[in-house]
């Protein structure tokens, strides 16, 4: 019975490992054949998952056939063993038999001489009474009987030699035969699994090709693209797209966010920028930026504000001129944008009940002293003026970098469009924003800040298998298994992670991956859409989350837009 089930799988495994020669070749994909594509994949799946069936078994049939295997060498060598006694034994039979023979041959002439003179009237008349000639008939019976039963003994010796002969030539014959049986279904065995494992890993490797193209197709129906970053700026040269190109392995990744810790709302400072130096007013940037307002300039504005931890001034001669939101040397038309952003915030902020404003970026930024020159000009310039949406002030938030995009003006682009051009005609490269386009490994937002002990922050594919893993672990492990996805750089988190290869046994379990060597990233309206990597899909904010929370050292995706990770926008590069 354990032949014949072991036959059967053989026979599986060999029709499996031969489609691998047959699969079809992917024909080129038409806009509306996602549908084929997830058939093809299902497909693919399919055989996959027969091969797996049929090798596992196998691979346990190997490990028992190699047991037989090792029983069957013993006996065989037992036997052999006993075949080189039986030849030694018969060495020594055929010299006993010889002797005996030689022996037989000096009785049987002596008796044809005393048959020949033998007369039993001589033994009569020799013979003093008949007591002694039936005495001496006796013993010559007697000796004659003894004489053929030594004939009929080594006769039967004789006979009994050729057959153990025989037998050993036979036995040798057949022993011979047996291990060259045994070390042939040895390396059968062996070549038809690893057949086996190399159709497997093909098909994967089509599974993973596939789901890239799939991909491309839905973005392409869901107006996503890729983007890919050249020559982007950056404040810290070690992140930037271009220090990536040029010292990063080949093979190994880089995770660069559109934008940093940004709500994406209202303005962005570096795109106001862009926008003044493509020669656009202060209103036509109001405008983009905060779609539906009004400049109010008789807006019944408070005369006094208070500021938390300083006290109170005059809100137009006192507080106003002490925001250091914009540096003072940017051009005028930015300094009106800021300054009318910044009138209508504080006014905002005080009407819906608080007593006092903060001092930091949580509101807008403030310093205790005049800042003087160009600033103090735009706001004397702007005096009163504020964003109005039917009659009520508008919020105006306003950040940094919002990476090309805003939530409540949409793209932020010379065109108005996204697409994969989006960083050379975003208005925060016109702007020369440091954050548009970056790698996000030192801590805080400094250039300067510690590393936790790296020295780039670029991913070997083992790296990146490792968030990988971290991904399918956090969406299907439950318990202890969650507990420990934690970064691998105890020396600045702590704690008691998964060791890399710790942590992908236990995603093996759920489809983990042990190296990452393709990647496929969607980007949609101002988030990324989609991520494969060497075949496992995740959405944008899934990554996102994985990645900030098993990524060594600092490295993260420092967007937030309302929750951690949510439409996170950012993009994974390959050298």
């Amino acid at each position: 019975m354990k032949a014949a089930r072991l036959l059967v799988l053989l026979l599986g495994v060999l029709v499996l490992v031969g489609l691998v020669w047959h699969l079809p070749t992917p024909i080129l994909i038409q806009a509306d054949e996602v549908e084929e594509l997830q058939r093809q994949i299902d497909e693919l799946e399919n055989l996959k998952q027969q091969s797996e069936s049929a090798t596992k078994p196998l691979e346990s049939e190997i490990a028992s056939l190699e047991k037989k295997i090792r029983s069957a060498r013993a006996g065989v060598e037992s036997a052999k063993k006993e075949a080189v006694e039986l030849a030694e034994s018969i060495d020594d039979r055929e010299l006993d038999l010889a002797v005996q023979y030689e022996m037989l041959t000096l009785r049987i002439a002596d008796q044809y001489k005393k048959a020949r003179t033998f007369s039993p009237l001589m033994l009569v008349i020799a013979s003093q009474d008949a007591a002694n000639i039936t005495k001496d008939l006796a013993y010559r019976n007697s000796v004659k009987a003894q004489d053929n039963k030594l004939i009929q003994s080594i006769s039967g010796d004789i006979v009994q030699l050729e057959k153990d002969k025989q037998t050993l030539e036979q036995n040798q014959v057949l022993l011979a035969n047996l291990q060259k049986q045994l070390d042939s279904q040895q390396a059968f065995f062996e070549e038809e699994v690893l057949k086996a494992k190399v159709y497997q890993n093909d098909l994967a490797g089509q599974i993973a090709a596939l789901s890239a193209r799939q991909q491309e197709i839905i973005a392409a129906r869901s107006g996503g693209f890729t983007v890919s970053g050249d020559g982007e700026l950056s404040d810290d040269s070690m992140g930037s797209i271009n220090n990536f190109n040029a010292t990063a392995p080949a093979g190994y990744f880089g995770v660069f966010s559109f934008g940093a810790y940004s709500h994406r709302n209202g303005m962005s400072q570096y795109g106001a920028l862009g926008r003044a130096k493509s020669g656009q007013s202060y209103q036509q940037i109001l405008s983009a930026y905060y779609p539906g307002s009004t400049i109010q300039t008789d807006y019944p504005a408070m005369d006094q504000i208070t500021v938390s931890g300083v006290g109170s001034g005059s809100f137009e001669d006192w507080y106003l001129l002490r925001i250091y939101e914009v540096p003072a040397s940017w051009p005028k038309e930015v300094l009106k944008v800021q300054a009318i952003a910044a009138r209508t915030y504080a006014i905002r902020h005080t009407n819906n009940g608080q007593s006092s404003i903060c001092t930091t970026e949580a509101c807008q930024v403030f310093k205790n002293e005049p800042k003087g020159g160009a600033w103090a000009e735009a706001v004397a310039e702007t005096r009163g003026m504020v964003l109005t949406n039917g009659g009520s002030p508008v919020l105006t938030q306003f950040a940094s970098t919002h990476g090309g995009f805003t939530r409540t003006a949409g793209w932020d682009t010379t065109d108005g469009g996204g697409g994969s051009d989006l960083l050379t005609k975003a208005y925060e490269r016109i702007g020369g924003s440091p954050w548009l386009y970056k790698a996000w490994w030192r801590q805080g937002y400094s250039s300067s800040g510690a590393t936790c002990g790296r020295s780039s922050p670029w991913l070997s594919p083992e790296e990146m298998a490792d968030i990988v893993n971290a991904y399918v672990v956090m969406k299907n492990g439950t318990g202890e298994e969650l507990e420990r996805v934690t970064p691998v750089t105890t020396s600045c988190w702590g704690g008691n992670p998964y060791s890399m290869s710790e942590l992908r046994d236990v995603a093996s379990k759920y489809g983990g991956i042990a190296s990452a060597g393709s990647v496929s990233v969607s980007q949609g309206e101002g988030a990324t859409n989609n991520v494969t990597i060497s075949g496992v899909s995740m959405s944008g904010s899934d990554f996102c989350k994985a990645f900030n929370v098993r990524a060594p050292g600092n490295l993260r995706i420092p967007q937030w837009s309302g929750s951690p990770c949510g439409g996170a926008f950012f993009n994974v590069e390959r050298k």
